[in-house]
């Protein structure tokens, strides 16, 4: 029984250690690759094309409503301890742009796009398509996982930033014709209590969040394995992975930047 036990704990062990170096082999591949050169542009973009603009209205729709059902709930709270909406502008905008701004939308790409790269590589994968460009002398990491990577670094940031901006203008929306605030005063709470590094806190966090995404899901698919249902289970296990390690470390990056004044 106690031996069984250990050989259990033992064969995990080295399969997360496993897995690790096979992470830190694809990182270091990706970043070396990018530094170098030599990057398949035309594929990038297209990839940047579906990261950015195909997943735009999603992220669009969830951000608008998540500024108004903030000003919304925040709306009743104020006014249930102090007699009147105060401060919206200010809880809004800050809870968007800090935490809620990067988060959602992180967990909407990963959603969306984590998905379709692990179902994408985990494919080409179990039809040794990768194996056939290792023998055509192409590196899959240089083909496969940059272009999805610095698509991912670039677009990310950019949709939580216009995620920010919608969320706000929703919470002004029911700021303004729900609890009957001027919006020069809403405005004004954001402008007055918002600072700098309140953005640089939140736009931070969004480079750790999409190479999250991108690194856990070409990590999934490159070791799919046993045919349409392993594609299945790695594209289900990329989500999951991402969504667990973007929430996870969202509070220790949020300690660090706390710590070092950013935010």
């Amino acid at each position: 029984m106690h031996k069984k036990f250990f050989q259990y704990i033992g064969g995990v062990t080295l399969e997360v250690a496993a897995s690790l170096g096979q992470i830190a082999n694809m990182v270091a591949g990706t970043f070396y690759w990018v530094f170098k050169g030599g990057i398949n542009w035309r594929n990038t973009t297209v990839q940047m094309v579906e990261v950015g603009y195909a997943s735009f209205p999603v992220i669009a729709l969830t951000s608008l409503f998540t500024g108004m059902v903030l000003s919304l709930q925040m709306g009743s709270s104020m006014r249930n301890m102090f007699n009147e909406p105060v401060y919206l502008g200010a809880v809004v905008g800050l809870s968007l742009v800090k935490e809620l701004g990067p988060v959602l939308t992180s967990v909407v790409v990963a959603g969306r796009i984590g998905a379709a790269i692990a179902a994408e590589l985990g494919t080409m994968k179990v039809t040794e398509q990768i194996d056939a460009l290792y023998t055509l002398g192409t590196n899959p990491i240089k083909y496969l996982a940059v272009p999805r990577f610095i698509s991912m670094m670039t677009m990310v940031p950019l949709l939580v930033v216009i995620s920010n901006i919608i969320g706000i203008l929703g919470g002004l929306l029911v700021t303004v014709y729900k609890w009957k605030v001027p919006s020069s005063v809403y405005w004004e709470d954001i402008w007055y209590y918002m600072l700098i590094t309140d953005f640089l806190h939140g736009f931070i966090k969004t480079y750790l969040f999409a190479s999250i995404i991108v690194f856990t899901a070409c990590f999934k698919g490159f070791n799919c394995r046993g045919g349409a249902e392993g594609v299945g289970k790695a594209t289900t296990s990329a989500v999951m992975v991402s969504m667990v390690l973007i929430l996870v470390s969202d509070y220790f990056i949020s300690a660090i930047l706390v710590a070092i004044g950013i935010g």
